[in-house]
């Protein structure tokens, strides 16, 4: 289904024209659609029938109370990666026993947080992790159920920045060290080694490297496996791309039944962490046409909106999808849509053919996914209200930021 359309020449989000949800919240603005939330969450369950299987929705990508209250009505766990995201999965109605907590640099306060909260299990990405672990367990006395990432050393083919499957990258332990390390967590006290992790990147739209990292975890679980360690889980993370402009990623249920293939027989629970693939596409970023201006050279639709609301663009050099909310005639041009923040990386598209006004709205598309939950308030500039539509009604899900409420906890000197 398009929960995004026009209707009656107005781009709309399901039955709300995003015109009427710029004059009541204003812009710059972020819209949701609960139906395509829902949707695409069902697309996971339907491909995934009949197995063992938990998904643990990837709160990076966008961590709104509403989106996560939602996941968590539907069944979902999630994947955290900061105490903070775990504080916020906790308000949200989320289940700390269907909780991972994943991250490279996990603090002893994260770690004790999330052993008091109850988590299904705790990524460990190191040795020093894993001991830093089992000390805080046993201090609490507790015991701290763990799997380690690995590191397949697999190239995802995607952007390097999102790329995190490689020898050369921070994350997870080397493929070649993980056997000593299993036999070394499995010996210390305050922990018991449940599972096994691999995320190799994230906008990944080619199955080849799902699979081939999938095929190296599984010859390392069939050795664990012969040797007396039977793991709980197989956590296979995340990763799988959208479209934003002509990407042709796998199908949700093909990706699925390409790693359920491999798979096979093993008895293990699989945790998947889609992310992207359940928001991006459900979210747009409403933006107002401040000016308009012509050059020789280029010209420049200058919108409400910039970088620190939308930082993906500056940061990738992301393509986004920017579409005009009124279709109007007169001549079409070729813009590159900017922001007012005082750097010449903030931009949100570039060469854009369209036909514009000042004060028209636009809608840059895709935005559901490492939006909002990467903005700042670079330049003080207040972050964007979030709007989630039902139907036809839009529910404010996040107020506006005021200016005065970025200063509040700052403090003059005597």
């Amino acid at each position: 289904m398009n929960f995004f359309s026009y209707q009656d020449g107005a781009l709309s989000a399901e039955k709300v024209p995003l015109a009427s949800i710029a004059a009541r919240f204003g812009t710059p603005c972020y819209v949701y659609s609960r139906a395509a939330l829902e949707s695409a969450y069902r697309e996971f369950e339907r491909a995934s029938a009949g197995r063992d299987i938990l998904i643990c929705y990837s709160v990076k990508a966008n961590s709104n109370l509403a989106v996560l209250n939602l996941f968590a009505r539907l069944g979902s766990g999630f994947d955290i990666v900061s105490g903070g995201e775990l504080s916020r999965v906790l308000a949200a109605g989320g289940a700390a026993s269907k909780t991972v907590f994943s991250g490279v640099g996990k603090s002893e306060a994260e770690l004790r947080a999330a052993l008091q909260a109850g988590v299904l299990c705790v990524n460990v990405e190191s040795e020093g992790e894993m001991e830093r672990l089992a000390a805080v367990a046993s201090s609490m006395g507790r015991i701290a159920p763990l799997s380690f990432r690995v590191n397949p050393d697999v190239d995802p083919k995607t952007h390097p920045y999102i790329a995190t499957g490689l020898s050369e990258h921070q994350f997870g332990i080397p493929y070649d060290e993980a056997p000593r390390l299993y036999r070394k967590a499995a010996k210390l006290q305050g922990l018991r080694v449940v599972g096994i992790d691999v995320h190799i990147g994230s906008q990944i739209t080619e199955l080849g490297p799902f699979v081939a990292a999938l095929e190296r975890i599984l010859e390392f679980v069939d050795v664990l496996d012969a040797t007396g360690m039977h793991l709980e889980h197989l956590d296979l993370g995340g990763g799988l791309g959208i479209r934003y402009r002509d990407e042709t990623p796998p199908a949700i249920g093909d990706y699925l039944e390409a790693l359920f293939r491999h798979i096979g027989n093993r008895k293990l629970r699989i945790v998947l962490e889609p992310g992207r693939s359940l928001v991006g596409n459900a979210g747009l970023l409403l933006a107002r046409v401040e000016y308009l201006k012509h050059g020789a050279a280029k010209n420049f639709a200058v919108t409400d909106a910039a970088m620190n609301d939308l930082l993906r663009p500056a940061l990738y050099d992301a393509w986004h999808e920017v579409l005009p909310v009124a279709r109007r005639g007169g001549a079409v041009k070729r813009y590159d849509i900017v922001g007012p923040v005082c750097e010449s990386a903030d931009f949100l598209a570039r060469d854009r053919d369209l036909a514009l006004a000042g004060g028209d709205l636009l809608a840059v598309m895709s935005a559901g996914a490492y939006g909002m939950s990467m903005s700042s308030n670079y330049n003080s500039r207040p972050r964007a209200a979030e709007v989630m539509v039902d139907g036809k009604t839009a529910h404010l899900v996040r107020d506006r930021e005021s200016a005065e409420s970025l200063f509040a906890s700052e403090r003059l000197l005597p």
